[in-house]
């Protein structure tokens, strides 16, 4: 085990910086083992804005149009696996952008929230696509906490890499609503239908721990260890990396998720979302107010409990 580590740092002593950097979302290769590091740096409380969303879009554009190869250092490479991270200490992904969600339903706007839910799908599916690559594994680590949409983001890798301490879960059903860019499909293919129902309409934040245990999380590691068992995940993956890459594909055969599918779910999400009343759309304002405390002052731990407190 101790090589397999040697070998991780000195892979990740070698990653360095391409494209947009910065931008939102920034990314390093690492032309060692092939692997793409992309982190959410958002600018502000980590949800997904619509600049994040769209920084996203065009690297990983890019990433699709040169089916799986990164420009680097003047040459072509292939990507073997594509890593998503945050650079926000403790948080992965807040999710959506509730500040926006209140503007626009209150305003009527059911096409600026249909543009922002297929705008999220425009960045969910290729990724579930692996990016038209049949090479290419993609592993999302989270750190911190993946919450609403950054806990669908989560989920739309083929492994999901989580601290000890990172938590994750769909609150929606707290305002009325529910996770509309893909969390049920995503969800359904790991623990069934059932289970995926019971999870979202609980609204729990759960531990990664107890993720694991319900099939969910695929690797638990200590806190602050996370990047290294990325890396000792991608040492033993490699040598099998082809074998590794066609059982994920097979996966996406035995329960595919369409574009279709993920489009109609978002139709849905739009149609609730404008039948929220004012008591819904308070309770989404105290999530808001919670997380922008958390991260100004950093004394709220689980912003969405917050919110229930301070609702009575």
């Amino acid at each position: 085990m101790s090589n397999m580590r040697d070998a991780a740092f000195l892979t990740t002593v070698a990653r360095a910086s391409y494209g947009k950097v910065s931008s939102q979302y920034q990314a390093e290769f690492d032309p060692a083992t092939g692997t793409i590091w992309g982190y959410f740096n958002p600018r502000g409380t980590p949800y997904f804005s619509l600049g994040l969303l769209k920084d996203i879009r065009m690297h990983d554009t890019l990433l699709e149009t040169n089916a799986g190869h990164v420009q680097f250092d003047g040459a072509m490479h292939q990507a073997g696996f594509y890593v998503v991270a945050s650079r926000v200490p403790r948080v992965f992904n807040l999710g959506g952008d509730l500040a926006l969600f209140i503007l626009l339903i209150k305003s009527r706007d059911r096409e600026a929230l249909a543009h922002y839910a297929k705008l999220c799908i425009d960045n969910v599916y290729p990724r579930i696509r692996n990016y038209s690559s049949p090479t290419l594994t993609t592993i999302s680590l989270v750190q911190g906490d993946a919450l609403g949409g950054g806990f669908e983001t989560a989920l739309t890798s083929d492994v999901i890499v989580a601290e000890e301490s990172a938590q994750m879960g769909l609150p929606e059903i707290l305002f009325n609503l529910f996770p509309g860019m893909g969390a049920y499909s995503l969800l359904a293919r790991r623990i069934g239908m059932r289970a995926a129902e019971e999870l979202i309409l609980s609204g729990k934040i759960l531990p990664a721990r107890t993720l694991h245990e319900m099939g969910i999380v695929d690797v638990v590691a200590p806190d602050g260890q996370g990047e290294t068992a990325v890396n000792d995940w991608i040492a033993k993956a490699a040598k099998r990396r082809n074998g590794y890459a066609a059982v994920y594909r097979a996966r996406q055969h035995v329960h595919p998720i369409t574009r279709e599918e993920l489009d109609a779910i978002t139709e849905t999400w739009v149609d609730a979302a404008l039948r929220l009343e004012d008591r819904d759309l308070k309770m989404m304002s105290r999530i808001v107010r919670s997380q922008m405390r958390r991260m100004e002052h950093g004394d709220v731990t689980d912003v969405t409990a917050d919110a229930l407190a301070a609702a009575g």
